[in-house]
């Protein structure tokens, strides 16, 4: 009967996450006012694997952020220059672990610079930093992403997700870009949606099991 209940709360969230989860290439960009992309520099020299992680280089990790980084960003054109600069600092990659018992989940936390270009200095006094997960799919949710991808996956996913969480912020701070208020407010609100259904496949997992077992219990 257990497995009957669990079976029954967890097929709708499944069909939840199959309908929220997309190549966020595929979003409608949020404008960015007088944005355009100059230098994109990302550096990972002195990131740090969190265990348990599969392995990838730094070298891996400026590539796949800074083409990330590009499709994102590469087709605005405002009328000032910015420069997105970003540190990794520390990376897991889930490996294959057993599946609901074990599945650990892929994490990438990255601090971000954002620079003016006329007036040649950063915008903000702090690097940023941003946690960014990887999320799950319909497969991943029952096996564990460590299964149902391969270790470019995840980086891909991890580094969409990134791109979106430096968006996030960037539109935090419209001023930066004379982005007007109204434009501002609709922009975040999609960006962090988006950002929050792409990333909460975790917490969704967890809200499964506890209905399930609340269920179970009163059986």
């Amino acid at each position: 009967m257990l497995r009957i209940v669990r079976f029954a709360v967890i097929v709708p969230v499944l069909a939840l996450m199959g309908c929220a989860a997309g190549d966020p290439l595929d979003e409608e960009l949020p404008p960015m006012g007088d944005f355009r992309l100059a230098h994109n520099i990302v550096v990972a020299d002195n990131m740090q694997q969190v265990p348990p992680s599969r392995n990838a280089t730094p070298e891996e990790w400026e590539e796949i952020l800074v083409a990330e980084i590009d499709r994102r960003f590469g087709g605005y054109e405002g009328d000032r220059l910015y420069h997105i600069g970003i540190a990794v600092d520390g990376y897991s990659l889930a490996p294959p672990g057993i599946p609901i018992v074990l599945s650990p989940r892929s994490v990438l936390v990255l601090s971000v610079n954002i620079w003016d270009d006329a007036l040649g200095r950063k915008l903000h006094e702090e690097p940023e930093q941003i946690i960014v997960f990887e999320g799950a799919s319909p497969e991943t949710l029952l096996v564990g992403s460590g299964i149902a991808r391969n270790r470019n996956e995840q980086m891909q996913v991890l580094a969409r997700n990134a791109a979106r969480r430096v968006q996030l912020f960037m539109l935090e701070n419209p001023e930066w870009f004379n982005i007007s208020d109204a434009e501002a407010a609709e922009a975040l609100g999609n960006v962090e949606a988006l950002a929050e259904a792409a990333e909460e496949a975790a917490a969704i997992e967890e809200a499964a099991e506890e209905a399930a077992d609340e269920a179970a219990s009163g059986n």
